[in-house]
């Protein structure tokens, strides 16, 4: 691996010649650190105590380490399950500045470039109990991965979108935080992909600088008064970093925040000439993680007053009127009549028999299929379905096929799972592997006919249908395991 040379030169200018070197073999040497992140909604007992041999904590983020060695992720069932997250362990600090600065109250969050969820799902097992995230990226090929890895993640209160953050501009004042991890010239990235170093050039840090100040005036509408906006890259250089974050405070009048950061993380601080405020960057020979920058700003004015303004905006007050299982023939879903005729009385009783707290979301049938949905939060989802476009929200809870009521797998994966409500057959190893592949799979001869929960380790796997010969595999056909052979070694969580 070789580092472009106007690359070269201008990181030495910016760390000095001793310190480049120690950077640039960090870099080209050292191996990149494998870290993971878990799910404290599917883990019972403490954390760590599940795993082989003691690893090393991220210490700026919470349930999350080190491993000693890459695992065969494709193969390990508990990562289907949504037990654990794949992630850089840099990128966690944005822990930092939600547990800092976010109100304890119920927030709407907007993670504005989300794909493919390291962040998103980390700040949904951040925020506040009672809070929105909505996670949005504007990529249609990459927007699948994020519903994906959000589904598996399992909390009931996500939206994800698929839109321009130019879409977003008009809703004024509708979230309390906005994350940006706007796409940049991925300096941070030379280690972890040989690609971006091909890619990378001077007049594409050009490009991404402007597009990053593009995409902070579309956004910055939509911030609260008062709010907080995370701004972060995984590049190193000043233009798409400090110089982004000065002219934030310039021309938006954001005022920047400080973090509390141990010395003994190893993160270094603002590295433009003459400026002083506060901003935090990873870089690789100094902290055991990729290249990442951050930045906490917020914007001026008073908080509870914007609180008003978006209830306002919103028509909080009309919630009521919104469609649910219980309010047949109403409207909602922004304004479209929403209809029930799939789902009769004893199959809409049925299905929130399935879930546990039902009382605080409301059904929303559409078509033949079922969601679950925060009442609380219908007002915002009635406002994003205005002006950008939704691809999911809330957890798909039930299709209707003739008589039958076929959960969806995404009900498997949330904490909303009622799981004394379906029969359970704890597998194996091979078993649970063959279920990802969506292969036929073999119930024990105690399993009841019906729609049947397999879980493995006590993880929820998703549904089979046991017809009695055989059991219908209902794993999504699009998230199959699509390998064919295992590999010659196992290691797994």
């Amino acid at each position: 691996m070789q580092l472009p040379a106007p690359f070269v030169d201008y990181a030495r200018a910016l760390l000095g010649e001793a310190e480049y070197n120690r950077f640039s073999t960090a870099l080209l040497e050292d191996e990149q650190p494998v870290s993971i992140r878990l799910n404290p909604q599917k883990w019972d007992n403490s954390p760590f105590s599940i795993l082989h041999s003691p690893l090393k904590e991220v210490p700026w983020a919470t349930g999350a380490c080190y491993l000693d060695q890459r695992l065969t992720f494709t193969f390990d069932p508990l990562f289907h399950a949504g037990g654990y997250y794949v992630q850089e362990a840099s990128s966690m600090f944005v822990e930092q500045a939600v547990r800092r600065y976010l109100p304890e109250r119920a927030v709407a969050v907007l993670d504005l470039c989300a794909a493919p969820g390291g962040k998103s799902t980390h700040l949904r097992s951040l925020l506040p109990a009672g809070s929105l995230l909505v996670a949005n990226e504007v990529m249609r090929n990459r927007v699948q991965v994020l519903a994906e890895n959000l589904t598996k993640w399992g909390h009931p209160d996500v939206v994800v979108t698929n839109s321009d953050p130019a879409e977003f501009t008009s809703l004024e004042h509708l979230f309390d935080c906005i994350l940006t991890d706007v796409p940049c010239s991925g300096e941070g990235m030379f280690r972890k992909d040989e690609t971006a170093i091909g890619e990378w050039s001077p007049e594409n840090v050009e490009i991404c600088w402007q597009r990053q100040r593009r995409i902070l005036m579309d956004i910055w509408p939509c911030l609260n008064p008062g709010g907080l906006l995370v701004y972060s890259t995984c590049t190193y250089n000043t233009k798409e970093n400090e110089e982004n974050v000065r002219w934030l405070c310039r021309e938006l009048g954001a005022e920047v925040l400080p973090l509390d950061v141990p010395a003994e993380w190893g993160i270094t601080g603002n590295l433009l000439a003459g400026e002083d405020f506060p901003v935090y960057r990873f870089l690789p020979h100094k902290t055991q993680g990729e290249g990442f920058f951050l930045a906490v700003l917020r914007k001026a004015g008073d908080e509870e007053e914007a609180d008003g303004m978006r209830m306002a905006q919103m028509g909080r007050p009309n919630a009521d009127k919104l469609i649910s299982g219980k309010q047949k023939g109403k409207k909602g879903n922004g304004g479209k009549a929403a209809s029930s005729m799939a789902f009769g009385k004893e199959q809409l009783a049925a299905v929130q028999g399935w879930l546990r707290g039902a009382e605080g979301y409301s059904l929303m049938p559409e078509g033949q299929t079922l969601t679950a949905f925060a009442t609380s939060w219908l007002p915002v989802l009635s406002a994003l379905k205005q002006h950008v476009r939704v691809l999911q929200a809330g957890v798909t809870l039930a299709e209707a096929k003739g008589k039958d009521c076929v959960p969806a797998h995404a009900l498997a994966m949330s904490s909303l799972l009622r799981r004394e409500a379906f029969a359970c057959e704890e597998v194996d190893y091979p078993t649970a592997i063959a279920y990802l592949r969506k292969e036929a799979v073999t119930l024990s001869g105690a399993a009841p006919r019906g729609f049947v929960l397999l879980t493995y380790r006590d993880f929820p796997l998703g549904f089979v249908k046991n017809v009695g010969n055989r059991a219908n595999n209902l794993y999504p056909q699009e998230w199959r395991i699509r390998s064919g052979y295992l590999p010659e070694e196992i290691r797994i969580l």
